[in-house]
């Protein structure tokens, strides 16, 4: 492409029909896109096209405008079978598609049904028998429409597979087969996709005639200017990544995000600790009915969910504009998945950051994505609490100058002036500000505990489990309760995750939390004494990353120092002799302990056998809790 053309196109210099350059100005876009300016000319004079393109980069304009002009250049039959199909991956993008071609076409007499499962299949059929000029449809809910003769393709003019590689990796390959074979060869058939794996090149020299190619690259930025999509990498161990996300959101302050995980439980677990730490988190994954995935993307796109959590196969297909941040809470082991997930964020010219938690042991896997994507992700250490005070500062002072800015402040200036006399101005502006900030502080982690991140240099930072955690100075120094848990290590649990829980639900500062200890089938947190019961009521029946807890109070005599002995399992069972009376002070962990009427001295009541224990849930005992009723 020359110079002159590399310039920026406007779709009127395209050639496009009237009606749809005024539709697409109405929707606010000026200049076509790379993909858009090379595909639409091509798409224009009837050839078929292969398309390489990441996410975001407007694909569905390059193949719905030429697609539209074709379709109101030709001769206009009557309202029939469909002239247009357009197969995608997923419900969701089949719902975005058949939007924007209607947004498109709004100006025209062009009709579009989206054809989708999960969606009544009499309702489509009415819809299919009063004809459409465009249809948008998955493989799988076509096909069945296909069978049932419900869907004719005989006056097929046009062939759109838009995310082509996604749907391959569905397992859909049979089901394009079979629709691309129902097809009439005269048809037009595009391509497109964000990577071109070599299944694609055999869909393409098996269906499509001489296609011409487009392959639009990753934008490079120039010296000295930062690349639309700041992609960054955390060196982060398996233990730590609650407590690292925690960090990293409140540093960042995304206006929304997309987390990433491999499994739904994983899903399901961090979508609970973040709505527990007081995030709109929502979760989707292949698990969830249709009716909860459709509302759930409804809370997004309303912006009533800042934060969407959610697997790899139930994002496909998402194309949600205002998404800043994605981060890959597990790395992707392929470096095609990298790239569809980052093209989440930074679409069609806007800035996004690409944030990835990687565990030490998976510096390999990080530096074979860099090799096969050329990019470099930058190595950054976690917020520290002297940089989350500093963020703080920074957007009380946006908070402050927009409200002087904003007037209607006499009164309260009064007030001040008031106590101007008593006070210097200065230090009356201070107390306010502390004031803010107390009230609107978010939980806080020691110190202690990022300090112990791992730096790049593949070094393992120091074990927290098992181990006390000190807290930052508390404003409540009376007297502390004990207070025992029922979720330990082998939930996942750290420390991080019992402060934010606690001071999530119940309200109280993080101040009032003392001493935390981390077994491996439960915890023990220090609180306030005045705050034990609001605690307890606070988490009842709560989880904590998705474990239900129990919550009883430890023993008046029990130090923080003075902790049982985990116990170990015997094949058959547990038995007799967990908890050992021997060595511990009166009212220590003594057989016979907790009782249905609340705490007494003494340990774990066993299940019949005097030392044992009783087992709270199903799946593995936990000391000392019984199920609640």
């Amino acid at each position: 492409m020359s110079d002159t053309d590399k310039k920026a196109l406007t779709f009127a210099s395209l050639g496009l029909n009237d009606s749809l350059v005024a539709a697409v100005t109405a929707l606010g876009y000026e200049e076509a896109t790379p993909i858009q300016a090379e595909a639409i000319p091509l798409l224009m004079t009837g050839k078929d096209l292969i398309g390489q393109a990441g996410t975001g980069t407007g694909k569905t304009a390059a193949f719905a405008l030429p697609l539209l002009h074709r379709l109101l250049e030709g001769e206009a039959p009557k309202r029939g079978p469909a002239r247009a199909l357009i197969l995608v991956p997923t419900r969701e993008l089949a719902m975005q598609v058949a939007e924007a071609i209607h947004k498109y076409s709004k100006r025209t007499s062009l009709t579009v049904v989206p054809v989708y499962g999960g969606a009544p299949m009499d309702q489509q059929i009415r819809a299919l028998r009063r004809g459409a000029d465009v249809v948008v449809a998955t493989p799988g809910r076509a096909l069945d429409h296909l069978k049932r003769q419900t869907l004719v393709l005989d006056a097929l003019e046009i062939l759109v597979l838009d995310e082509a590689d996604e749907m391959l990796d569905m397992g859909f390959a049979d089901d394009l087969d079979a629709l691309l074979s129902a097809t009439p060869p005269t048809r037009q058939t595009a391509l497109f996709a964000a990577t071109m794996a070599a299944r694609i090149g055999a869909i393409a020299e098996k269906h499509l005639k001489s296609p011409k190619r487009v392959t639009i690259k990753a934008e490079k930025s120039t010296p000295g200017k930062m690349p639309r999509v700041r992609q960054v990498a955390y060196l982060v161990s398996r233990q730590q990544k609650s407590f690292a996300l925690d960090r990293i959101l409140e540093f960042e302050d995304p206006a929304s995000a997309i987390i990433f995980c491999r499994t739904r439980v994983e899903v399901d677990e961090l979508t609970d600790t973040l709505k527990s730490h007081g995030y709109a988190a929502q979760a989707l994954h292949g698990g969830m009915e249709q009716r909860q995935r459709d509302r759930v993307m409804q809370l997004i796109r309303e912006d009533k969910a800042d934060v969407l959590v959610a697997t790899d196969v139930a994002a496909r297909g998402l194309d949600i504009d205002h998404i800043s941040h994605v981060i890959n809470y597990d790395i992707p082991t392929a470096p095609e998945v990298y790239v569809h997930r980052i093209g989440r964020t930074g679409r069609i010219g806007r800035e996004g950051v690409a944030i990835t938690l990687v565990d030490p042991r998976e510096q390999r896997t990080l530096r074979f994505i860099e090799s096969v994507t050329k990019q470099t992700l930058e190595r950054a250490e976690l917020p520290t609490l002297a940089a989350l005070k500093a963020k703080r500062l920074d957007v009380t002072r946006a908070a402050l100058q927009a409200r002087i800015v904003a007037g209607g402040l006499e009164e309260t200036k009064a007030f001040v002036l008031s106590l101007g006399a008593d006070f210097d101005l200065a230090d009356i502006a201070a107390a306010a500000v502390a004031i803010a900030q107390e009230e609107e502080k978010k939980t806080e982690v020691p110190e202690s505990r990022g300090s112990d991140v791992p730096k790049f240099r593949g070094a393992e930072g120091p074990k927290f489990r098992g181990a006390e955690v000190p807290r930052p100075t508390r404003r409540d120094d009376g007297p502390k309760t004990v207070l025992a848990f029922s979720v330990g290590d082998e939930d996942g649990v750290g420390p991080g995750d019992l402060v934010g829980a606690i001071a999530g639900e119940s309200g109280i500062d993080s101040g009032s939390i003392g001493a935390i200890r981390i077994n491996p089938t439960f915890s023990t947190v220090e609180v306030a004494e005045g705050l034990v019961e609001t605690v307890m009521g606070a988490l009842k029946g709560k989880k904590i990353r998705g474990t239900p807890v129990n919550i009883k109070v430890m023993p008046a005599g029990e130090t923080s120092s003075e902790r049982p002995r985990p116990r170990t399992f015997k094949p058959g069972g547990a038995k007799p002799g967990g908890f050992k009376p021997g060595g511990l002070k009166p009212g220590g962990f003594k057989p016979g302990g907790f009782k249905p009427g609340g705490s007494r001295p003494g340990g774990f009541k066993s299940a019949g056998k005097p030392g044992g224990f009783k087992s709270a849930f199903k799946s593995k005992p936990k000391p000392g809790f019984k199920r609640d009723r």
